[in-house]
């Protein structure tokens, strides 16, 4: 099985480099690769025992393959799939292809790696292809985003590094667990670095401007599994460290209410969704036992929302309320609606069912809230005005864009499977009571209201400002 592994973490980086030698085959290859991680998960969930291997001792590489990582492994798998599918027959070019499949895995890198310097090195690879993913288009917005994406993420891993330093410092060793034992400054700083690389909380204030800015094949990337590499080791260090949980399970309620106080009132589509990532990843962190089943169903839903928002005739959705949209996008559109904001017989409902069973009593005001926020800013999209669409596109583009739908919703029936235990009587009543509350208050307040919250907290200098704010709470909650 190590044998295995090791051609897995290795097989997307030679296949992305092959493109650059057969660019006439990249789709393919791209596609193949990202299909090989999609298969290597089985095993995972099939056997259940956590695979553990140290490559260079205690200097070295420290992997673990389990099903929680299974769920995000499976995740990236699914989601890279679809954006190739859905870039089949566009204009892109083998260099487009192939950092998409470096992209692929370096995120599966970091959702194996259990210790600090291994984590560090993907992290830093996956900020590289990202910015590269940003920007190309070429175009001088593109380019300054990127580098913006570029410029926050590097601060926060130079933070991120000394307390790696830190760590190996007080155990000889950068494993997760030496956390334990590290000086309260060592947590800060490296919280601090996976909060700016997750989008927790105001660290990951970064996303609606490089969401709404960046493609749609990139945002579904960015949304559905790119951040998700700063938020598992998050998950298992609060799995692993008792003291730490607390802490963790904290900034996941506070990242749910603020994304969601953001999106209730946002009137840009994209950046709706933007804010909307920010507050899932609080559910994540909110429950981390069963932070991965959440993971994968917002991973999918998320990639088809950005999908299909980008195939809208505006993102205004001001102007959406006017001019109907098409029958046929209006379906999915609302399907993918109905799963994050937990409606049964989708996978978004046994997510957040389950999520609701783990969290703490201390959690329950600030999640109900975050969970009735979500209800009244999906409402923006499920009550669209719609219409049949007169003349079909059958063109091959088109196709492959239902293909890549289809995969991404298909996965949230399939997934719907996983925690099947949620329909009990009283699980069902609550979860379509928060629906009904929200669209109610959609139609009587949000729809209407002209509230335009602030974007100054968004400008580059603050983003930074807040790192140094961040860093102090972080580390008077490690010393307390």
């Amino acid at each position: 099985m190590t044998t295995l592994t090791l051609i897995w973490i290795v097989l997307p980086f030679l296949v992305g480099f092959i493109i650059y030698l057969l660019p006439k085959g990249d789709r393919y290859l791209a596609l193949g690769g990202a299909f090989a991680s999609a298969l290597y998960v089985i095993p995972l969930f099939v056997q259940q025992t956590p695979i553990n291997l140290r490559l260079l001792d205690n200097f070295g590489v420290s992997l673990i393959l389990d099903p929680l990582a299974g769920f995000f492994i499976l995740t990236n798998a699914l989601v890279t799939m679809a954006v190739i599918i859905y870039c089949w027959h566009s204009d892109r070019t083998a260099f487009f292809y192939a950092q998409v499949l470096i992209l692929h895995g370096s995120v599966n890198a970091a959702f194996i790696c259990s210790d600090f310097m291994s984590l560090y090195v993907a992290l830093e690879v996956i900020g590289i292809a990202t910015f590269l993913l940003i920007a190309y288009p070429r175009s001088d917005r593109s380019i300054w985003i990127g580098l913006r994406y570029l410029f926050v993420s590097n601060v926060s891993m130079l933070f991120y590094l000394i307390g790696t330093v830190l760590v190996y410092k007080a155990n000889h060793s950068f494993d997760f667990i030496g956390l334990r034992d590290a000086p309260p400054e060592a947590i800060a700083l490296i919280f601090l670095g996976l909060f700016a690389k997750g989008g927790i909380f105001v660290s990951g204030l970064w996303l609606p401007l490089t969401h709404a800015e960046s493609e749609s094949p990139v945002s579904a990337l960015m949304s559905g599994v790119v951040v998700k590499a700063g938020v598992l080791p998050l998950v298992r260090c609060a799995l692993l460290i008792e003291e730490i949980e607390p802490i963790v399970r904290l900034f996941g309620v506070g990242t749910a209410l603020l994304g969601v106080a953001y999106a209730v009132f946002e009137k840009d589509a994209k950046r709706m969704l933007a804010f909307h990532t920010i507050s899932q990843l609080g559910f994540i962190l909110a429950a981390p036992e069963v932070g991965g089943f959440y993971a994968l169903t917002h991973g999918l839903v998320k990639s088809a929302l950005f999908l299909l928002v980008g195939n809208l005739p505006s993102r205004n959705l001001k102007e959406l309320q006017k001019q109907p949209i098409q029958t046929s996008l209006w379906i999915p559109l609302v399907m993918a609606s109905f799963s994050i904001s937990g409606f049964p017989l989708l996978s978004g409902f046994g997510a957040k069912v389950l999520t609701m069973k783990n969290i703490l009593s201390w959690q329950e005001i600030g999640m109900n809230i975050a969970a009735l926020g979500t209800a009244i800013s999906f409402a923006k999209l499920i009550f669209l005005p719609h219409q049949p669409a007169v003349d079909l596109d059958h063109s091959p583009r088109k196709t492959n864009f239902w293909v890549a739908i289809a995969i991404l919703l298909g996965g949230l029936f399939v997934a719907n499977t996983v925690y099947y235990e949620a329909y009990t009587l009283e699980n069902v009543i609550k979860p379509l009571a928060t629906i009904a509350i929200g669209w109610l208050a959609y139609w009587l307040i949000f729809r209407r209201a002209l509230v335009k919250l602030p974007v100054v907290f968004e400008e580059f200098e603050n983003l930074i400002g807040f790192m140094g704010l961040i860093l102090v709470l972080l580390f008077w909650m490690a010393v307390a």
